[in-house]
């Protein structure tokens, strides 16, 4: 009882300090399985003995013979259930050619030339070192997420290593588990036509299963069978079943099964998509705390000796610098990416959770079919995943500075609304060169706002974690214009210290248009435009003016001008360099031939109205 709770208390400790430290939660995960494992049996114990044993060995363990492998076989089926769930064919056709040429020729450079380097430097057969290179294809976005996170970086490289992450984790494992089955079946006796017609059977089994059992779930969660408080366990039973049924039907095809029939589920009109994925990822959290301390403590030294030599030193510098960034060059071969770009890009490229745990499973299940070479498969992708890790998270933000591609100052513009307003606001922003990304629960403004090619993401601020998003790393300005005072005034409170670096805002709340006493300085425009009086205002006068400012004075009258008229609200200075927001302009920073932006009604002087 005492190991079990330790390690559920390890786990979300680990998951904690990843948190608090931004660092991938892989990282402290395997370090602290490594240390209750082989580490302190090898130098803290005195018997020998680990402090967390996961095998029963006669006087201690957590699981009896194979128990180990088919809680491993159930927690894998899930994380990589949750991994397919996330492989949408809408995404791929969104994320552009460099992002579907990285998840397709940048793995098969991976997986062969990996693959040699594995055969030739360890002497591995090569059905174990093709083993290898497939599971080291994937990075994964729980690895990438918080190295990235705290890097400024430009909008297109962000979302090229963000989505490669996301989409490359069920391929790469896919390839895995058939590279895994095909040597399961070819077995001691070569692969014959009997191993092929086997291979074949796992294909079609798992396929077919994945497929229709994903249907058949689709099918009783919409029709309303499954009652909503049973919708998740309902779900995981599931999933579970067609693991077992699978296998039990073709050998090994529980994996591909349930990889299959969470793409089929991501890619199919589920009501309750939401609540699953967030349930699954939540279960996955759990699991993953758990599985990788077992996974870690149930290595020996002996194993990691393995690797203690010059020659992991040589594969790790080939893979790291060789064969990723040979991927990625190749993969972004006359693309708009800069060279700078494409280094960056190459140099980051950490393996995840995924990679780590299919090979403990596949390494352990082929050491007991008694393979030659698996005994090298779990510490050499271990070595892998730490090796990457360590490097990225320790170097990606200086490398990032010294090539170029940190951004010194971050100026795209987060709107949280996506009203009407908003909208006309952004549009012009974005004319003018300036970034601008609306943040809106309501799912009609949002397809509005792509319609009219803004930049839109349907979010929940409350619920979502918005910190995650590295394709927001560029975000300095946070603006409220919500027909909410609570939500405009609890979005600055959350979210200004993560994209209000250069400024956060607000409308007025009804209650200081009414009372003419603004509780703070972060209104936006001025202290009598609530959310109804631009909304009405831009309803009368649906376009944008310029009104041009000869000097200092100039400005303060035209200013005037303006603010005294009901229907006429300033917004921003324009200058030949910059836009900004009037609410941080000091009669200072006013030059000659600066233009004031304004909407409402057109003043009776110098102005020119602007679609």
């Amino acid at each position: 009882m005492l190991e079990l709770a330790g390690i559920i208390i390890l786990g979300i400790l680990a998951q904690w300090v990843a948190w608090k430290f931004k660092i991938p939660a892989i990282l402290p995960l395997i370090l602290i399985g490594l240390l209750v494992g082989p580490i302190a049996a090898e130098y803290f114990s005195e018997n020998g003995s680990k402090w967390i044993e996961p095998i029963w060995n006669g006087e201690k363990g957590l699981f009896p013979g194979e128990g180990l492998f088919y809680f491993v076989s159930l927690a894998i089926s899930i994380i990589l259930f949750e991994g397919g769930l996330t492989l949408k064919k809408s995404e791929i056709n969104n994320v552009g050619p460099v992002i579907t040429k990285l998840i397709t020729l940048g793995s098969v450079v991976t997986f062969f030339g990996a693959g040699v380097f594995a055969h030739y430097i360890f002497n591995l057969g090569w059905e174990m070192s093709l083993l290898f290179s497939s599971l080291i294809i994937v990075t994964g976005p729980t690895v990438i997420s918080p190295i990235l996170r705290n890097i400024p970086l430009k909008k297109d490289v962000a979302a090229v290593l963000k989505w490669e992450g996301i989409l490359i984790d069920p391929i790469g494992a896919l390839v895995a588990v058939l590279v895994f089955e095909f040597i399961s079946v070819g077995g001691e006796g070569g692969f014959t036509q009997t191993a092929l017609m086997e291979f074949f059977k796992i294909i079609l089994f798992g396929t077919t299963l994945g497929f229709v059992f994903a249907k058949a779930l689709i099918f009783f969660i919409n029709r309303k069978f499954v009652p909503h408080y049973l919708l998740n366990v309902v779900s995981l039973s599931m999933v579970l079943l067609v693991f077992v049924l699978s296998d039990l039907l073709a050998h090994e095809s529980g994996l591909l099964a349930v990889v299959v029939m969470g793409m089929v589920i991501a890619n199919s009109k589920l009501k309750s998509f939401d609540e699953l994925l967030y349930f699954k990822e939540s279960l996955t959290v759990l699991l993953i705390s758990i599985l990788f301390i077992l996974l870690a403590a149930n290595m020996n030294m002996s194993e990691l000796r393995l690797i203690f030599n010059w020659r992991t030193i040589v594969l790790f510098g080939l893979v790291v610098f060789l064969v990723r960034p040979l991927g990625v060059f190749i993969s972004t071969h006359k693309s708009t990416l800069k060279l700078n770009e494409k280094i960056f890009i190459s140099w980051v490229g950490p393996r995840g959770i995924v990679a780590a745990g299919i090979a403990s499973l596949f390494g352990t299940r082929l050491k007991m079919q008694g393979i030659e070479g698996a005994e090298y498969i779990t510490p050499l992708v271990f070595m892998v995943v730490l090796g990457t890790v360590l490097l990225n998270a320790t170097t990606a933000r200086m490398l990032a500075k010294m090539i170029g591609v940190f951004l010194k100052k971050s100026e795209a513009i987060v709107f949280v609304g996506a009203s009407k307003s908003a909208r006309l606001i952004a549009k012009y922003l974005i004319n003018n060169n300036r970034r601008v990304i609306l943040l809106d629960s309501n799912k009609d403004y949002v397809n509005d706002s792509k319609e009219e090619g803004i930049e839109a993401f349907h979010i929940d601020i409350y619920n979502d974690n918005l910190d995650d998003n590295v394709e927001l790393n560029d975000v300095g300005y946070l603006i409220a214009m919500t027909g909410s005072d609570v939500i405009n005034k609890y979005a600055l409170e959350r979210f200004s210290p993560i994209f209000g670096e250069l400024g956060a805002y607000r409308l007025a709340t009804s209650r200081e248009v009414t009372t003419k006493n603004p509780e703070n300085s972060d209104i936006l425009f001025t202290a009598n435009d609530d959310y109804i009086n631009v909304t009405e205002t831009i309803r009368d006068y649906p376009k944008m003016n310029e009104l041009k400012v000869a000097s200092t004075e100039d400005y303060l009258q035209k200013m005037e001008a303006i603010k005294v008229l009901d229907n006429c609200i300033p917004l921003f200075l324009k200058s030949n360099e910059d836009i900004k927001i009037l609410a941080e302009v000091t009669p200072q920073d006013v030059k000659e031939n600066d233009i004031i932006v304004y909407v409402g009604a057109e003043l009776k002087v110098e102005a020119m109205s602007v679609v």
